[in-house]
């Protein structure tokens, strides 16, 4: 496992104290307003139960799916703009979100989950690293943004189209709002329970993203000199689409789609730890769970009447960011 450098260390420290301090302060803030001295005495263990059962079986365990959730995507997004050297690929740019959303609506839908709630995440799971390996297939390293993009819209619409039938022929408008839950994306309700079900694959999956940090830095200087340099090109492949594929299929499993968190983050990093993609990965994975933690807690500070999905709040927040993105990019080949 690659040695990370001296330099992204206190980077990469302020981003875990942000973090931290985003899910205690998700513990205090909600639809429900608590005097403050109370949910003081419940944080530490000794406040009224009701204050007790908010902070620690509702609110932190929301707050620390939605950072899973996030820094799923963060990582996964930066490994594979590392992979694909395509500063606009991610998960729900190129499909494999919507994928692996389809792999759990489908397991719901069949309800396969009578086998155990492992199915849902290893079905998300499984057709992540189906769409993952597809884009690759496809040539996706190779081909320009544009392309790349075209790609990822087509493997996105036949997935929608797969889901939009799926939910046609729910058998019951239960089973359909559970359909739509997974689809917009949401942490509401989430247990510790449902988190420990998910974070084997996402642990699996980030491991083998730590595995090829220096070499996706070399792959950024073209697949020759990688090559040159004593890369094994077949390996890095494997572990980054078996690792972003975990990734994703793990914060989907957890928290449904959400999109552009997974470009956006990178993005974000990149030029702090010297545009290499590697070194990009932990830095992204945190800022991502970050963004999503700030998300979940504005979707329950806004005065509606039925709480807005997380999906649709970072849709809303990160499409012009993408855009600004997209335009800021160098010229894209045809």
């Amino acid at each position: 496992m690659n040695a990370l450098p001296r330099a992204d260390v206190p980077f990469l420290a302020l981003l875990t104290i942000l973090s931290i301090v985003s899910i205690l302060t998700a513990c205090f803030l909600g639809p429900v307003a608590l005097p403050l001295s109370d949910m003081m005495a419940g944080f530490v263990g000794h406040g009224p139960d009701t204050v007790e059962t908010i902070i620690w079986d509702l609110r932190f365990p929301r707050a620390l799916a939605a950072f899973v959730a996030g820094a799923c995507l963060g990582a996964s997004g930066a490994a594979l703009q590392g992979l694909l050297r395509n500063p606009l690929a991610d998960p729900g740019v190129l499909g494999v979100s919507s994928s692996a959303a389809l792999g759990a609506v489908a397991a719901l839908y069949f309800n396969l989950t009578v086998f155990g709630m492992w199915v849902m995440p290893l079905a998300a799971i499984l057709a992540a690293l189906a769409a993952t390996a597809l884009l690759y297939a496809l040539g996706a390293a190779r081909v320009s943004t544009t392309r790349l993009i075209l790609i990822g819209v087509g493997v996105s619409s036949f997935t929608g189209a797969m889901i939009t039938l799926v939910m046609n022929l729910a058998p019951n408008p239960f089973a359909l709002s559970d359909l739509v839950n997974w689809l917009f994306g949401s942490v509401s309700n989430r247990s510790l329970r449902d988190i420990a079900f998910v974070l084997p694959f996402g642990a699996v999956g980030l491991t083998c993203l730590l595995w090829v940090i220096r070499p996706l830095g070399a792959l950024s200087l073209g697949e020759q000199t990688a090559t040159s340099l004593g890369v094994d090109l077949k390996r890095v492949r494997r572990l980054t689409i078996a690792g972003a594929s975990l990734l994703t299929g793990a914060s989907v499993a957890l928290a449904g789609a959400i999109g552009f968190v997974g470009i956006i983050a990178p993005h974000l990093c990149r030029p702090l730890v010297g545009h290499d993609p590697g070194r990009t990965i932990l830095p992204a994975a945190l800022l991502a769970g970050l963004m999503v933690v700030l998300a979940d807690i504005l979707v329950r500070l806004l005065p509606f009447a039925q709480e807005l999905r997380l999906g649709v709040i970072a849709g809303l927040m990160g499409a012009p960011v993408f855009v600004w993105i997209a335009a800021k990019t160098a010229k894209l080949a045809p």
